[in-house]
Formats: C-alpha cells, structure tokens, sequence
C-alpha cells in the first residue's frame, strides 16, 4: 500500500496523496480512490470485465 501512495496512484477526494504518514480521518473513509489515470484502477476494472476504454482516455 506505501509504493501505492509513493508513486501516485491514490487520491483522497480531488488530492493526490504521495505521502503514506497522510491523516484520513472519518469523514474522508468514503472519498479514498484510485486515481482515474492510474494502471492499477485499469487492471482492477479488467479483472472486473468492467472497463470502459472511453473513461480512461
């Protein structure tokens, strides 16, 4: 999960989080997600079989 967030792939609401010592307190549990540009959300949607190609242009 740190080389996640190191490297750019996790977002908490419209921030980029890099930083792993990031604070999420409870109001912002439901706003963690991937980044939309990120290859991990795109393998994630392919396992899925729930990829659109038109959202990650």
């Amino acid at each position: 999960a740190v080389k996640f967030i190191e490297q750019g792939h996790v977002r908490v609401g419209t921030e980029v989080v890099t930083d792993p010592a990031f604070l999420v307190n409870r109001n912002l549990e439901d706003f963690v997600t991937w980044v939309d540009s990120s290859k991990i959300k795109r393998n994630i949607l392919q396992y899925r079989e729930k990829l659109d190609d038109f959202d990650l242009l």
